[in-house]
């Protein structure tokens, strides 16, 4: 329970820290003591300290200062300095309270360089007194009076900049942001500039007469519009788009006005009387969705009955007569000798000649004639010359010619036949070349031409580099999809017509050191590892040779050795290892009597290489078998085939050991 009003009385304080803010300022006029410590005053280096606190019954001077402390600077204790000293002031961040506890003491320096009040014995008067005081600018005057002591001072509260009220606790800055556009009085209250309303001044004044409800405004004197209306005063709403003839009580509506119909208000449902298509007094009808029909009064035709009827255009009178149009009718003006509705009745007989231009003149049975005309003329006395050529029989624009008993067509050139209506196959002769396409026109043929050649009948090679000049230099060349230009350097485009920015080019740095030492290192190292390796192929390669060599010489000496030896068992068993042909081989581990001993070392060696005597009977098998089994048994003599009796499963190989050669050699083995 005790954390949460400490946490609630932290939250009113941190409140109370941001809506409030002031001083409280307290002047020291004079001070006087009548302690040993202070009796020379020219020698007494004093400060003061003030200490406000709560509002306490029992004043403790012990801290801590709950509103806030403050210290004066240090300096002498006579009269002139302490009057002369700068107010102690004591910023605040809260709601002043009114009421308050004041602590002043009057402190003795131990030295310049600092305020101490931890040493008691250098306190030299205490004043503890409990206070009212409300803001304003006017100091409050006191004098306080101890048995060895007297303080004269004075003191106000004021707000700071910005803060009012009563208790410092209205904040009014003013500004013109777009959060707020005011000015505070002295009050702390917010006047609102030009244009401007509301609590905090944000609201802009709109224009005069706009609508408040279908109207806003984002600075003062503007009348915006919302969605769906429109004006200047954004009273009037916006119709359905499309609507033609109709009005709107809300945004998106179209009522139709008074005779007027369709989802769009485009239908008129009264045409004939908004309209009066119908012409010539002829009744109209409204048939609805804006449609209507006329009836026309005889002698008028058309959708609005505005086409008159010429009855003369059927040619009523005969007789050479003369028709005039009337309203609905016609009269004919009839000539000499013809009367009637249509002149249809003549006064005239043949024997007045009525007939031209050789008609032959015919009586009626009911009275008047008629004319037989004869081939060429036509009408009712033969009056009129038939025109055959009235009728455009030519076709293509060609001229008619009247021969009297026919006719004939003059063709335009590029058609024929009888009427002209035959266009002349100008491609029928093949006039392009080059395997050109020919096109047929009138009295004329075009040829598209194929790639490299051109001229009206494709006949001249064309240089496709000529229409098609390269620039900048450039080089033009032909190729099957047409002109191709090679570009100098710094030119690019179709035509060479683009020049290239120059690009700076990087400077080539000189190798790294390190990658030329490691490549020099590496270069040696490879170096010797390759004549190392000559080296030892060279010495392997001689150490082969003198150990074949050693081996055919002692055994070519060891042959020329008499049998009749010092063993001649020894000798005999040489002889039969290699003289006796196939059989089974096996290897003796004894060393036969073909080891010399300890004595043969020392004396002589012919004797040592006497004990092969019988080599030589084998020596043109051994060469024929060296090359076979030389690479198997590098120092090692090849033994040929021998063959042994059959009684016996495995023959030995015997074993020689030269002096070169310390170990045993084995000449040849076979199971």
């Amino acid at each position: 329970m005790a954390h949460v009003l400490l946490t609630c009385f932290l939250a009113l304080i941190s409140t109370q820290l941001v809506e409030s803010s002031g001083v409280f300022e307290l002047k020291v006029h004079s001070f006087s003591s009548t302690r040993s410590v202070c009796k020379r005053s020219r020698d007494c280096q004093i400060f003061f300290r003030v200490c406000l606190k709560h509002s306490q019954d029992v004043i403790s001077p012990e801290p801590p200062c709950t509103y806030g402390m403050g210290l004066t600077d240090i300096f002498s204790a006579d009269p002139s300095s302490i009057s002369s000293s700068a107010p102690i002031r004591v910023p605040f961040h809260f709601k002043w309270p009114g009421t308050f506890s004041l602590i002043v003491e009057a402190w003795n320096a131990e030295s310049s360089d600092g305020q101490s009040t931890e040493n008691q014995n250098n306190l030299i008067s205490r004043l503890a007194t409990r206070r009212r005081l409300d803001i304003g600018e006017d100091w409050s005057q006191d004098v306080h009076f101890e048995e060895q002591s007297e303080l004269r001072y004075s003191y106000h509260v004021v707000c700071d900049e910005h803060y009012h009220g009563d208790s410092c606790s209205d904040y009014c800055r003013p500004r013109d942001d777009p959060f707020g556009h005011y000015t505070c009085d002295a009050a702390g209250t917010r006047m609102c500039l030009s244009g401007w309303k509301g609590e905090y001044c944000s609201e802009p004044i709109c224009w005069s007469g706009c609508s408040e409800k279908h109207g806003y405004c984002e600075a003062p004197g503007e009348c915006k519009c919302r969605l769906g209306w429109q004006g200047p005063l954004c009273d009037e709403c916006i119709r359905y788009p499309g609507c033609l003839h109709g009005t709107c009580g809300q945004p998106w509506q179209c009522d139709c006005k008074e005779g007027w119909g369709g989802l769009f208000c485009n239908q008129d449902l009264n045409y004939c009387t908004n309209h009066k298509p119908c012409m010539n007094d002829s009744p109209c009808t409204n048939t609805g969705q804006g449609s209507y029909t006329c009836t026309c009064r005889p002698g008028f035709s058309g959708n609005n009955c505005e086409i008159e009827t010429n009855e003369c255009d059927s040619n009523p009178c005969k007789n050479g007569g003369s028709c005039n149009d009337r309203e609905n009718d016609y009269t004919c003006t009839c000539p000499q000798g013809f009367y009637g509705k249509n002149c249809e009745i003549s006064a005239m007989t043949c024997a007045d000649g009525p007939c031209f231009n050789g008609g032959t003149c015919m009586e009626q049975v009911t009275g008047g004639y008629s004319c037989r005309c004869p081939a060429g003329y036509m009408g009712s006395n033969c009056e009129k010359k038939i025109d055959r050529c009235s009728n455009n029989p030519c076709a293509n624009g060609g001229q008619c010619l009247d021969l009297g008993h026919s006719l004939m067509c003059r063709c335009r050139p590029g058609f024929t036949g009888p009427r002209c209506e035959i266009n002349i196959d100008d491609c029928a002769r093949n006039p392009c070349h080059n395997a050109g396409t020919c096109v047929d026109g009138v009295n004329d043929f075009t040829c598209t031409c194929t790639l490299g050649f051109t001229r009206k009948d494709c006949s001249v090679r064309a240089d496709a580099c000529s229409v098609f000049p390269c620039q900048n230099g450039g080089t033009c060349y032909t190729h099957f999809t047409g002109p191709v230009c090679q570009c100098p350097a710094g030119f690019m485009g179709s035509r060479c017509e683009f020049s290239l920015k120059p690009t700076a080019k990087p400077k080539a740095d000189g190798l790294p050191a390190v990658l030329v030492v490691s490549f020099a290192l590496g270069l040696v190292t490879l170096t010797l590892v390759v004549c190392a390796a000559i080296v030892v192929l060279s010495q392997i390669r001689r150490g082969r040779k003198a150990m074949a060599s050693s081996v055919r010489n002692d055994l070519e000496t060891v042959n020329n050795r008499p049998i009749g030896g010092s063993n001649p068992l020894s000798s005999l068993r040489e002889k039969e290892a290699f003289l006796i042909p196939g059989g089974h081989y096996k290897v003796s581990n004894k060393d036969a009597a073909l080891t010399s001993g300890p004595a043969d070392k020392n004396g002589d060696k012919a004797a040592y290489k006497q004990k092969m005597v019988d080599y030589n009977l084998a020596k043109e098998e051994d060469r024929h078998a060296k090359n076979k089994f030389d690479q198997k048994s590098e120092g090692s003599v090849m033994v040929p085939p021998m063959s042994f009796p059959k009684e016996g499963l495995y023959h030995p190989v015997f074993i020689i050991q030269t002096e070169q050669q310390t170990e045993q050699c084995v000449f040849a083995t076979e199971v």
